[in-house]
């Protein structure tokens, strides 16, 4: 899965009507008739404004993890990654979406797609590596007409 880097912008405030009781995916409620809140996606989605890029999602290596092609992508360059945890990396002059994988004690790590049509990449030092960031939120567009 390829990326499109975009930089936060985060100089605009836009504040959208929130429903903060939550919404019901099963029975409706009656005291969900009204909405009392106000939300800021700029607050809610950014939490580091110097060190978050967004990106768009290319491909479809990451299928597995809910991630599809042409999905927005919430990064954050400061926080440290895990194991486990969905990030993009530079390796050998490309970007790429992938979850990490560190085997304790071991002279590698694992770049693991989320789809079983690619193979996963084992990172070791003579690879051209870096850990751009840790992807925090994937913003999806269900509407596609």
């Amino acid at each position: 899965m390829s990326l499109i880097l975009y930089s936060a912008d985060l100089s605009s405030e836009l504040k959208l009507t929130y429903a903060d009781g939550g919404i019901r995916a099963g029975f409706p409620s009656p005291a969900q008739d009204y909405v009392s809140e106000s939300i800021d996606l700029n607050r809610e989605l950014v939490r580091h404004p110097a060190t978050t890029f967004y990106a768009r999602a290319v491909g479809d290596s990451m299928k597995g993890c809910g991630i599809d092609d042409g999905d927005l992508l919430v990064i954050d360059k400061s926080i440290d990654p895990q194991d486990g945890d969905i990030v993009v990396a530079f390796i050998d002059g490309e970007f790429t979406l992938k979850k990490v994988k560190i085997e304790p004690g071991a002279d590698c790590l694992w770049l693991m797609p989320a789809n079983t049509e690619y193979k996963p990449i084992k990172v070791t030092e003579e690879n051209n590596f870096i850990v751009w960031g840790v992807l925090t939120y994937n913003i999806k567009r269900q509407f596609r007409r």
